[in-house]
């Protein structure tokens, strides 16, 4: 997390062919193969961040994740005709490396019971959550959502007293 003017072109770069770059790439190497088939599944996996501020302050992450809802939309759009979905899970913060590991600890224990309490489920998603929802979007019972980006959590507003 740096100020804009310190974050380094590398950073930027390599955060955006991460996240955007490796969902362009593959939805461009499988879109071929599923237009001879006449369908398929393409899901992507955008971030709560796509959606709005990031909570990890980082701003090529969460211009990246944003990419990665346009791009979703755009390829539901090109996609749709030939049988294809295009679809995004946008999961909020889950504990599922290092990195959100050490964004965990570094929120403390108050600021981590802020966060749940934020939520409406008043529990942090899971990676299982996210497959779950992966599930449903590469079925049949999906067979007719396209372009869309299912948002994985609500936040509360916060009481201000």
């Amino acid at each position: 997390m740096h100020p804009v003017e310190e974050v380094p072109d590398a950073d930027w770069d390599r955060i955006f062919a991460v996240n955007i770059g490796a969902a362009f790439t593959l939805s461009r190497a499988v879109a071929a193969g599923m237009k001879r088939a006449g369908g398929g599944r393409i899901i992507n996996i955008s971030s709560g961040a796509g959606l709005g501020p990031s909570l990890t302050g980082i701003q090529a992450y969460c211009s990246a994740k944003h990419a990665v809802v346009g791009l979703t939309r755009q390829l539901a759009h090109e996609l749709g005709p030939f049988g294809i979905t295009v679809n995004s899970v946008a999961p909020g913060f889950v504990r599922s490396n290092t990195a959100s590991e050490r964004q965990w600890a570094g929120y403390g224990e108050e600021g981590q019971r802020a966060l749940v309490e934020r939520i409406a489920m008043r529990r942090l998603g899971t990676a299982q959550d996210i497959a779950n929802s992966v599930v449903f979007f590469a079925s049949e019972l999906a067979g007719f959502v396209n372009g869309q980006v299912l948002r994985m959590k609500i936040i509360v507003p916060a009481v201000h007293s």
